[in-house]
């Protein structure tokens, strides 16, 4: 299941779709039109998770939208590159392993990736604090 949000771009021009793909972050240039990318001008769609790696509660999801609309609106007035979407997409990235690591999200074990991109699950028992879970 795809999680999905937009963020309008009123202040862009877009001659065609852009894209930045990360383990868990992927953002378009796009707007979803009967399943279907369609280039926008004004729209940034965000595809958090897409291989369902980590399970995810509304307030860790809304965090994550949160921060992509801080950092899309840090980035106001900056050309649309690819370069600059990776850049935010490797910022949400680090914002997905902080979540992680605070315990706002865990990982899916029931997931068909279980790679633990983003270090290995952590043990939750006071006597284990800084111990791993090997896979």
């Amino acid at each position: 299941m795809a999680i999905v949000a937009e963020q309008s771009l009123s202040y862009l021009l877009i001659p065609m779709l852009l894209k930045s793909t990360t383990r868990h972050v992927r953002i378009y240039t796009a707007e979803i039109q009967k399943n279907e990318l369609i280039p926008s001008e004004k729209v940034l769609t965000l595809d958090i998770d897409p291989d369902n790696e980590f399970v995810w509660s509304e307030e860790a999801l809304q965090k994550v939208y949160r921060q992509f609309d801080a950092l899309v609106e840090s980035n106001s007035g900056e050309d649309l590159t690819e370069y600059n979407l990776r850049r935010i997409g490797s910022d949400l990235e680090v914002f997905i392993r902080d979540l992680l690591q605070k315990g706002e999200l865990r990982y899916n074990l029931d997931s068909r990736v279980q790679n633990f991109s983003m270090g290995l699950p952590q043990l939750d028992h006071p006597d284990s604090q800084g111990a791993y879970l090997q896979p």
